[in-house]
């Protein structure tokens, strides 16, 4: 049997991630977390940040496209916002599930989803199997 499959075959018998592989993915999540704060942060003073390229003495025809592509960023900055705030809120989520020694199992199967996903995509909550089992939407 190869290294890989041996691997799978134990972790298909756990029920749940050793305290220790918790760790890791806590540590995974904290780092992704800070940076998505970050981003957040950046995100939102964008969308403060109030008309401060002084289009006041040019051309009235410049101002109003000016104003146009303002509105515009502004509105795609707040989707990118509230985007990246559930992006924060399902890093938070998944803490509460490694607190909980919960994290890493699939919602839908209860089978351990494989760390490598978890890497990737320390939030999720499905395993591959149960994602491609749901309907397109």
């Amino acid at each position: 049997m190869k290294e890989q499959e041996k691997i799978q075959s134990t972790e298909s018998k756990k029920n749940r991630y050793s305290d220790a592989e918790l760790e890791e993915f806590k540590s995974i999540i904290l780092n992704k977390l800070e940076k998505a704060r970050a981003d957040l942060k950046l995100l939102t003073e964008a969308i403060s940040t109030g008309d401060v390229n002084g289009t006041d003495d040019t051309s009235p025809t410049f101002k109003v496209l000016e104003e146009g592509y303002q509105v515009l960023s502004k509105e795609e900055n707040g989707r990118l916002a509230a985007r990246q705030q559930k992006f924060i809120n399902n890093l938070e989520n998944a803490l509460i599930r490694i607190e909980n020694k919960t994290y890493g199992i699939c919602r839908v199967t209860g089978k351990l989803i494989p760390k490598e996903r978890l890497r990737i995509v320390p939030h999720a909550t499905l395993s591959i199997e149960a994602k491609l089992q749901q309907p397109k939407s």
